[in-house]
């Protein structure tokens, strides 16, 4: 029953996170894993094909960012639209050290 909530409340999170970020372009106020939805959305053109790389602004987010929160939605990265490869390499290419339990990508 626990991992059924979890599991549910993990994809109520990514609906709010899917609406405020891609589908009006983020808002202010929503706060996901430790940025507000705004912030994070200066990452996704680092993030979408082709790739763009970080802007300062992005990589400033990234380094206040919750990486272990944001980790955990990696699964669903290409239903957002956003390239596993490309989210995987953002904290990297941001200088910031990579979360072990995130399979070591981040």
């Amino acid at each position: 029953m626990a991992k059924y909530t979890s599991v549910s409340m993990n994809l109520v999170f990514l609906m709010v996170m899917l609406v405020v970020v891609v589908g009006i372009g983020g808002a202010n106020g929503v706060a996901i894993c430790g940025m507000e939805s705004s912030e994070l959305a200066q990452c996704l053109p680092a993030v979408r094909p082709p790739g763009a790389p970080p802007t300062p602004g992005c990589c400033g987010v990234m380094h206040h960012a919750d990486l272990h929160c944001l980790c955990t939605f990696k699964a669903v990265l290409p239903g957002l639209g956003i390239d596993p490869a490309l989210a995987m390499a953002l904290p990297k290419k941001c200088g910031i050290a990579a979360p072990p339990e995130c399979g070591g990508a981040w």
